[in-house]
This record gives structure tokens, C-alpha cells and sequence, in this order.
């Protein structure tokens, strides 16, 4: 059972930080993603940290795009993006507008609602494995790009909302290499950018990238 003291939303001011500052402080946090079906709710346990144009494993390296426009925009927003033709993942923008940073929500443990996240994932062995991954969580909430720009911070109803939980405290928390990310962004030495719950079992496994073969 969910305290009521950890149902309190957070506030914009908690996203309108830099990057690395908001993306450690999100785990232990709850996200709520309100369905036609009921509402699902998610503690956050691994996330990964993404700084614009000072970072390249960012989408909004390279500037602006209509895929990643949400990003410039106002901090406690949801940026959603579509990858490998298949799956979506869900990030949160933060720092101050134009600046396009975002922290990708890679893992999670379902305290609420796990019966309609089993829906949208019978491959799931256990309930540690509904939102195991980032593109697991996605499915797992049911999110696609149609919550691209949603304001999470927003008043009154609205389909993702972050509330206070239980933070997770310092020395709990771990970080090291991105999930993934090719070139210079995939640097452990330089980003490691990734933030988790230590020996939580629904944190993902995690697998550096391997560029893939061109074809002679």
C-alpha cells in the first residue's frame, strides 16, 4: 500500500534542474500512467541521463527535429520516441527550456495495477520482469507516441503524472555506462550516465553496445 504522503505530485521546479541532478533523484520516485482501463503504477529503479547538445548519445545533439522537439520544450514533459521499427520508450524532460535534456525511464518495479500490466505483457515470467527494460516499461504502460508532449506536471487529470514516493537514498543508488549507445555518447569513462537501484531484481542487465556487421 502507497502512503498517502508519497501521492503528492511533483512539482515543475523538480524537473527544471540539470540532468544529472534530476536523474539519480527520480528513482524511488512513483509514476502514475492513468489508462482507460485503470490507473498503473510504476517505482522508478533504473534510469539513464541525456544532456543535449552536450552530449552525444542525445537525441537533440545535432539541434532540433520534429522527432525530438518535445525536448526544447518546457521541463516535466514526456518525450516518447519510436526505435528499430518496433518499440517505444518514454523519457522526461528536464533543465530549463531550450536547453533539450531528458532522463530515459529504463526500469520499474509495478506496485499498482500489475494486473493490466500482465496484459500487455504475457511474455513477462514474473511481475520483476513487466517493466524490465525500457521498451518492457513502455509496453507495460501502455505508451506509444500519441503521449509525446504530454505535461506530467499538468493540473487536474492527465494520463502520466509523477508523484514523490520514496527517493532512494545516496547510498543506494549506483551508476555506470549507458545501455546501447554507440560512438563517443557510449563512452563509460565519460557518461556514465546510467542511475539504478542497488540489488533491485527489476533493474535491466546491462549490455554494452555492439555495432552491427555491414554486409559485403
Amino acid at each position: 500500500m502507497i502512503a498517502p504522503s508519497d501521492r503528492t505530485p511533483l512539482p515543475r521546479e523538480f524537473f527544471d534542474r540539470p540532468v544529472l541532478e534530476v536523474a539519480p533523484d527520480l528513482l524511488g520516485r512513483l509514476l502514475v500512467r492513468t489508462t482507460p482501463d485503470g490507473p498503473i503504477v510504476l517505482r522508478l529503479t533504473e534510469v539513464e541521463a541525456y544532456d543535449g547538445a552536450n552530449d552525444p548519445g542525445s537525441h537533440a545533439y545535432r539541434g532540433r527535429t520534429a522527432r525530438n522537439g518535445v525536448m526544447f520544450g518546457p521541463p516535466g514533459h514526456v518525450y516518447v520516441y519510436f526505435t528499430y521499427g518496433m518499440w517505444h520508450c518514454m523519457n522526461l524532460v528536464c533543465g530549463p527550456e531550450g536547453r533539450a535534456s531528458g532522463v530515459l525511464l529504463r526500469a520499474g518495479e509495478i506496485v499498482e495495477g500489475a494486473e493490466l500490466a500482465r496484459v500487455r505483457r504475457p511474455s513477462a515470467r514474473n511481475d520483476k520482469e513487466l517493466a524490465k527494460g525500457p521498451a518492457r516499461l513502455a509496453m507495460a504502460l501502455d505508451v506509444d507516441r500519441s503521449l509525446d508532449g504530454t505535461d506530467a506536471c499538468a493540473a487536474g487529470d492527465t494520463p502520466v503524472r509523477v508523484l514523490t514516493g520514496t527517493p532512494t537514498p545516496p547510498d543506494q543508488v549506483r551508476n555506470g555506462p549507458r545501455v546501447g549507445v554507440a560512438g563517443a555518447g557510449g563512452c563509460g569513462k565519460a557518461h556514465p550516465w546510467r542511475f539504478w537501484v542497488a540489488d533491485d531484481p527489476t533493474v535491466s542487465p546491462y549490455r554494452p553496445h555492439v555495432p552491427r556487421r555491414r554486409r559485403s
